[in-house]
This record gives structure tokens, sequence and C-alpha cells, in this order.
């Protein structure tokens, strides 16, 4: 049995290369499945494991927020979910032993696929200032050292409490109760690095920031778009939801930089037809610019203004507001800036046009490809008005649909994750647990870095994630999170945060989604909330990694009650024992929640889980500032590119989730054995003079002047979008500058970087 963890950091800038595929899933995503969840786990239990990710009553996968169907299969999982789940349930250790043989400065030098290769962490671990080591700590002790440094803060205001996506419902109700109950909205979480253009957008203009449609609104569609999103990798059971629609008649569109294999052809491999032929996916491929989709749908916003009966009039004339003005700039929407800012031709956009035109039922699923830009939230309003225009929001088949990342990082936002809470929660808060709640807007993401850069936050506490490697401006934020006096990471795996630390750092290891969870009143389950709204259990069946494991909620209980102390007004003791206590305060907090643990049993209503209301989808009512559905009307942008220079989108390879790196290869893209690669369009790259096969250095330049650089990256001519590269995270966060942010909701425009090619001293 093969689990042994690599001992040397294999060469990741040395890669081979060959051409894309055109096709995703298959016979080969079964075999690289295999293979992986054996060298982690082993046969036996890989077969255990793997038979229950996504069941009614198994565990939720740890990998995307991607829904589950109502009928589901025996292997309800996809490649990069098995890699997910296999390396949460590996059989590799890292021990208090691996850490006495490992400096803090020797992890600091390791790729981070070396890192999270090495297996599950066993122990707390503390690094005592001016140490070179983690040591080994007891829990109490950990305790008190986080309570020694809050304690010595002079606000509550100093402290920073970030959450990752993989946190359950009922960890983040208490984690936001603690912070708020300790004085501060010091609340950044991930979604402030993706999806918080969406909740931005959305919230303006239909009343919530959550998608409208359900899983089943897929298969009832006429058309759907997918716009800067790849499913095939990023969330690859979408694609059987696609090819289920299709066989219903539905068209799709795809608006993306680059051509992705899963959106051209799907050999589901949950079926032998599937396996043997696979279904082709796109109808029509608008290859666009990066960054030019809010032109595009302006101008598609114009054309069907000017088509005869085009407009669903009732629905304008009944529900919306705000249509007078945005009619008035979508008819000055002009083609050849159109032209310009997609690279598209008028043929496409007419083609595209017609098709929607066509079809009754619209639904627009998009992901980080819109929400990281500059302009992500007017992009994200302009879609709305595209739906709104022929009544396609709170209708059977249509609406709006961003797709989430990580599995539960819309559940987080719901249980309260968020630096700028509503009064009205604040309020229930109060209501519920006697204290007044702080109303002071808290630090997002990139305010955060900013105040442990300027020395205004003191201590950072991450519940999950790897903040250090998922920020941008790497330089700037590594330096910021070392002038911390303390740094916390609760996780279950290694990772680059665990090796820039503060002044003083923990360690402290958690039990993960494939574990069962026993606590005083006997075993737990845990719920998260998916892409699409549907709340439903998960509930571990492994044995856990070590013995000196804590649940994330047990975490937060016994640190509360070791801050807090006894004036704490929140049965801290009481809610780590029973997780069902939890849900009935949630259930009294939360719209949406009643009924909460009969309802997610399956004693009352759905079993498995049940749909939160969202009223625009519901009843076509939209709790706006206008109580209506808000049309509006912003000025069209798009990046604009210096001669001589490139467009570079920050994206994933196949084998990572976000910043775990699961493996050397992308499989569709063709790049084998390594990660440092930049895409680029053959004609670019010969009018650069970036020969195939070269190296070169990635220099961002930015209206600040300063120069950040990513050494030693191999040209790959491939068929992006001209003027446009691509190049993986976390490797290249250190091109995005810490103040290049979406307006509104201040995310790093991580896919619209300028950059010059300079060649490489390693060339």
């Amino acid at each position: 049995m093969a689990t042994k963890p690599p001992q040397s950091d294999p060469v990741q800038d040395a890669p081979q290369v060959a051409g894309p595929k055109h096709a995703a899933a298959g016979l080969p995503a079964i075999g690289h499945t295999l293979r992986v969840a054996q060298q982690q786990m082993g046969v036996r239990r890989t077969a255990l494991t793997l038979l229950r990710v996504n069941q009614k009553d198994g565990f939720d996968c740890p990998g995307c927020a991607w829904p589950e169907p109502e009928h589901r299969h025996t292997a309800e999982f996809c490649e990069n979910g098995a890699k997910a789940v296999a390396e949460e349930a590996t059989l590799r250790r890292v021990t208090p032993e691996f850490f006495a043989a490992h400096s803090v400065a020797d992890l600091a030098t390791r790729s981070g696929y070396w890192l999270g290769q090495q297996g599950r962490l066993t122990h707390p671990m503390y690094l005592p200032e001016g140490a070179d080591h983690y040591e080994p700590v007891t829990w109490e002790r950990a305790f008190d050292i986080v309570a020694e440094e809050i304690a010595a803060l002079d606000s509550p205001n100093e402290a920073v409490f970030y959450t990752s996506g993989r946190t359950s419902n009922e960890a983040a109700f208490l984690y936001q109760l603690f912070a708020r109950q300790l004085g501060t909205n010091n609340l950044p979480d991930c979604s402030n690095m993706c999806h918080e253009s969406s909740g931005s957008a959305l919230s303006e203009t239909i009343g919530i920031g959550k998608g409208s449609v359900l899983l089943e609104d897929l298969y009832k569609a006429d058309l759907i778009i997918v716009a800067g999103q790849n499913p095939g990798t990023n969330h690859p059971r979408m694609l059987s939801a696609l090819e289920k629609a299709k066989a219903g008649g539905a068209r799709i569109v795809s608006v993306n930089p680059l051509p992705e294999a899963g959106l051209e052809r799907f050999k589901n491999p949950q079926t032998a037809q599937g396996m043997l032929k696979g279904a082709a996916l796109t109808d029509l491929f608008l290859q666009i610019r990066i960054g030019g989709d809010q032109a595009l749908f302006r101008l598609l916003n114009k054309l069907i203004l000017e088509a005869d009966g085009a407009v669903d009039e009732a629905f304008v004339r009944e529900h919306t507001h705000g249509y007078e003005e945005f009619a008035a700039a979508a008819k000055a929407a002009d083609w050849d800036e159109t032209l310009a800012a997609t690279g598209l031709t008028r043929a496409e956009i007419e083609h595209a046009l017609g098709m929607v035109l066509a079809s009754k039922r619209t639904i627009v699923c998009w992901a980080m490809g819109l929400t990281q830009h500059k302009h992500s939230v007017p992009t994200i309003r302009e879609i709305v008005n595209f739906l709104l225009l022929r009544g396609n929001i709170g209708r059977p088949g249509a609406g709006v649909c961003p797709v989430r990342g990580h599995s539960n990082v819309q559940g987080d936002r719901t249980m309260g994750i968020f630096e700028r809470p509503a009064p009205v929660f604040l309020d229930a808060l109060e209501r519920e647990f006697g204290f007044a709640p702080p109303r002071e807007h808290g630090f997002d993401v990139v305010r955060a870095i900013r105040a442990l850069r300027d020395g205004e936050a003191k201590l950072f506490f991450a519940m999950g994630g790897n903040f250090v490697s998922a920020s941008p401006d790497t330089d700037v934020t590594e330096a910021a999170m070392r002038r911390a006096r303390l740094t916390v990471h609760v996780s279950t795996k290694l990772n680059r945060s665990h090796a820039v630390t503060g002044a003083r750092a923990l360690i402290l290891p958690t039990l993960g989604r494939t574990e069962r969870d026993l606590q005083g009143s006997g075993e737990q389950f845990v719920t998260v909330e998916d892409s699409m709204g549907m709340v439903h259990a998960s509930r571990g069946r492994l044995d856990p990694a070590s013995r000196h494991l804590l649940s994330e909620p047990a975490i937060v209980c016994r640190l509360a009650r070791r801050v807090l102390g006894e004036e704490s007004t929140v049965p801290w003791e009481e809610f780590e024992k029973d997780y069902a206590t939890i849900r009935d305060r949630i259930a009294r907090v939360v719209p949406g929640f009643e009924d909460f643990n009969a309802r997610v049993t399956g004693s009352a209503g759905r079993p498995g889980g049940f749909a939160l209301p969202h009223a625009p989808r519901d009843e076509r009512r939209f709790p706006t500032k206008t109580g209506k559905a808000n049309f509006t009307a912003a000025p069209v942008e798009y990046p604009e590119l210096p001669e001589g220079r490139l467009l570079l989108q920050t994206l994933r390879s196949h084998d990572q989730y976000n910043t775990t790196i699961y493996g050397l290869d992308d499989r569709y893209r063709g790049i084998r054995n390594g990660r440092r690669v930049v895409l680029v369009n053959p004609d670019d790259a010969r009018a650069l003079g970036a020969a195939e096969g070269s190296y070169v250095d990635l220099v961002s330049e930015w209206k600040d002047g300063v120069e950040r650089r990513a050494n030693g990256f191999r040209v790959v001519h491939y068929p992006t979008a001209r003027g446009c590269a691509a190049a993986y995270y976390p490797e290249t966060n250190v091109l995005v500058p810490l103040d290049a942010t979406a307006d509104t909701s201040n995310t790093p425009a991580s896919k619209s970087v300028v950059v010059r090619l300079e060649q490489s001293a390693t060339d």
C-alpha cells in the first residue's frame, strides 16, 4: 500500500507540453481518480470512503459547492472531488517528529504541492517567539496563548478572524458569534476573493446576493450561457447537469477566453454510452477577450430592445425599476467599441442573439472569470439587465446562476461570516444571546492585509484555508503576516501559511468532513449549503486521523470559554456537547432555518435537506430598496492593453483545487510534470518574440509603479484569445497588486493583470 509522501520536492518549472484535449472525463478520469485515491488511502479505504461522498447518509464533498441531484448515482463524485477526499482521508501523517526534522525556514522553501502531500496534521503545534521549529503543545496551553494575545490587544478590532469555505454551518455560526461577542466584525472570508462581486451586484439588483435557480431549472432551460467558468476542472459534476439539459433540448453558449475541454465534449463516466461516445455540450463558443463580458451583454441588450416583441413588457412594467435610464444607456451601445472590447466578430454576436431570442427560458452561469475584474460588479449587473428584459428571473428554467467554489462558502455567509453584517442579523443575535454585537464594519481580506501590514491588526486567526497562498500580492501579504504578534491556523493539512508566521504561531489540527465526530451527547453531524441554496447534512464515518484532533465547533467553543470567561451569555459547553442545540439557535436567528433539526434530518419536509427561501425565485418578489428588481446603467468598461503587453488571468490547473495542489499535470490543457507555464496565443507570442518552449519572467504593470515579478515560466503556444494570457495561481498571485480590486466588492482583480514578458535568466 503506497502511502508514503514524496521525500524530495519535484521540479515544477520544466513541464512537458502536448496539445490541449477536446473532451473531459471518461476512462482517463476514472484511472487517475483510482490511482490517486489508492496512493493516499489504499484499496479498502478508497472503496469505503468514495461510496459515501455526497450520499444522503454520507458526507459532503470537501471540494466544490455544486448541488447533488435528488436521485444520486452510487459514485456521486468527480475526479477532483475524489482527490480532495483522498487527501483528507490519507494515511499519511505529519507528526511532531516531522516538525522536529523540518525548521520553519525549511518549510518556507518547499512548494505547496510538497507540503500538502505530507499528510494529515496530528497534534497541536506551537512556534514560540524566536524559535526555529514548531513544537507540540497541549490544547489547554494553545487556548491560553490565544487568550493571552487577545487580552493584550488595545481593541478587539486588532484581531482578524478569517474563514475558508469548508467550514460547516454550525462552526461558522459559532465562530462569528465568538468574534462578535468579543467585540469585532473583522470576519473576512474566501468570498471576499471570489464571489463578493456577485453578491454585491445581485443584492442591489434583485435583493438577495445568491443565485435564483435550482438544479432542476437547468433541466428546464432553453438556453444556458456559461460565462467565465470552466466546469470541467472547477465544477466537474456540473457537466452531468449540462448533459441532461442538452438531452432535454437546451442549447449552450460558452463565453471564455480559453477553449475548455469539458465544455466541448463530456464523456460521462457514470454511463456506458457516455464513456464510449460522450456528449458535445457547446453549441456556440464565444472566445471573448478577457474582461469584455460587460460590453457583450450591453450590446445584446441593445439588440433585444431593437427586436420586435423581444422585451417582456408586462414583467418589466410590474416587477422592475429604472428601465428608462437603462434603456437609454443600452441603446447607445456601439458595435465598433463592442467588437474591440470583446475580440468577437459581428457574425458571432448575431448568432448568439438569435439563440437568445429563440429562448423562452434562459440561465446565465458564471464564476471567477467574471468576478475578478475592476468592473466585475457592473458586468454582473448587466447580466441581470439581460435576464430582466425577457422576464428570465422568477420563471422555471431561468435565472442567475453564480457557481460557487468551496463547498460551504455560501453557507458561511448565510451564517453571518461577513465583515458588513446586516443590522437585522445583528438585532437577531442580540435578542437571542443577550449581548450587543458591534455595529462598525470590519475588515475584508484586502483591508485585513493592509491592517496587518500597517500594524493596525496584531492577531490573525484562520478557520481553515491557506490565506497566504490564496491572497493577492504575495510579497506584501507575507510581510504583513510576519508583522502579526500571533498567527493561528485551524487546519487538516500542512500548507504555506504555516511557514509564514507572526512572532508566535499555532497550528490547531481539526477533524475533516470524512471523519466521525463524537461529542458528549454522542455522534454528531454538521450541515452545509450548496451553490443553489440547498441545505443538507454531512456525516463523517472514518476514525479520526489522530486522537489529538478536535472538531471545529469544539475548538471555537473551548476558545470562547477560555477567552470570554464565565460572564459570556452563550452556552458554549452545551453547544460543544450537542450540535443540535446550535441548530436550534440558528433556527431562531437566521431566516429560512425554522425547524432546522427536523428538516435537515428528513423527519419533516424533504428528506436529505431543504431549499432556503429565495423571494425572487419563489414569488417574483424583490426585497430591494425600491421593492422591485432594479435595472442599472453603468458606463461600459474593459481593460485597456498597452502595446507589447498581455492581459493575464490567473487560473487553476486540472490537478488542483483552489490553492491545494494534487499533482503537477493539467491533463486537459496538455501540461505534464510542471506548473510554471504561461499560455500565450501563438500570434501574440511571435509578435513578442516568445518562442514555444522558451522561458520568460512575468512582470506586472500597474499604476503604483511597483515592479511585481514571477520568474521562470515556460512559454506555451496555446489557443487563447488574442492579447490574452493565462497562468496558474498561487504562483502568479505575486503579480496581483493588493490595491487592484473590483469597484464596490473590493475583490482582487486577478483575472485582468497587465504583464510584459522578459527573457528569463534561466532560459
